[in-house]
């Protein structure tokens, strides 16, 4: 074949090639507006990242698992590790939602502030009472406020001197990056010290489980934990109707508290919290609503 019939050749096939390659770019030009074009958009996953209160772990997977049930595109991770963390982690943007069991202290305020110039939102979303943990067979199951104090500051060691057994007394209490913790020294010790020889223990659970192990132990923490351990103060027990009537004497709230105005996936999950479905789940859980769900 003569050179100038292959050149011709070459040509024409690398014109039908060019063209080939220009119409399959225009085909899948084409389909991928029509796809974008048509119907709705798949929405992202939403992450909720929520840490915190131990004393509220309960009540916060809870709300996790049933918001994730309604909300198939949420995922809604939940810590515990105490309010002290939680805060932590709220003020490092590593949660979006911090669990607390006390309000936020200005210490706290101050580095929400120089970190996310705000002040953050505190929501109250719940109530109950924070227990005092005695053993069953333990023949002491009311005290009052001062004994209290006596007992968790080390100036009453022995169970004797409030009418009980002549045994020492096994005091437990939560760490300080406890809510609780803070909670129990302000209002029950009056800002004064523990007494050096109570046991620090990591979470309620655990001091759960240490009361029912020990007749001559003693701790505290949520309403929601160790049922069948709950003490009388000032003779009277925490009972739904008490902690509504605030006649029993250590009631508080429970709060969820955001850097900064909620917006998107953690709103919506903070107003659900708040709508009778969020506070229904409160009851369930063993806590004391808002209001009547």
């Amino acid at each position: 074949m003569a050179s100038g019939a292959r050149d011709l050749m070459k040509s024409k096939l690398t014109s039908r090639l060019i063209t080939c390659i220009t119409w399959l770019f225009l085909l899948v030009l084409l389909v991928s507006c029509t796809n974008r074009g048509s119907g709705p958009s798949i929405p992202e996953a939403q992450v909720i990242r929520i840490s915190g209160s131990d004393t509220m772990l309960i009540l916060t997977r809870l709300w996790a698992e049933e918001y994730m049930k309604s909300n198939v595109r949420a995922s809604v991770y939940v810590e515990g590790g105490g309010t002290a963390s939680g805060v932590k982690d709220l003020i490092r943007s590593k949660n979006d939602v911090c669990a607390a069991s006390r309000p936020l202290r200005p210490r706290e305020v101050q580095q929400l502030a120089q970190h996310h110039n705000t002040v953050g939102l505190t929501f109250a979303v719940a109530k109950e009472a924070l227990s005092v943990y005695v053993h069953p067979e333990n023949p002491i199951q009311d005290l009052t406020l001062q004994q209290l104090k006596s007992i968790f500051t080390g100036k009453i060691k022995n169970w004797s001197a409030v009418g009980g057994w002549d045994a020492p007394i096994f005091v437990i209490t939560r760490s300080p990056n406890s809510g609780t913790y803070f909670y129990f020294r302000e209002h029950i010790l009056n800002e004064e010290p523990y007494s050096s020889a109570a046991r620090i223990f990591p979470s309620t659970q655990s001091i759960v489980e240490a009361v029912s192990r020990s007749p001559y132990a003693i701790g505290y923490g949520g309403v929601a934990y160790g049922p069948s351990l709950h003490c009388r103060v000032n003779g009277v027990a925490p009972t739904y109707a008490t902690i509504i009537d605030d006649s029993y004497p250590i009631t508080r709230y429970l709060y969820l508290v955001t850097a900064s105005s909620p917006k998107g996936a953690t709103k919506d999950f903070i107003d659900w919290v708040l709508s009778p479905d969020g506070q229904l789940l409160v009851d369930k859980a063993g806590y004391v609503p808002l209001w009547s769900p």
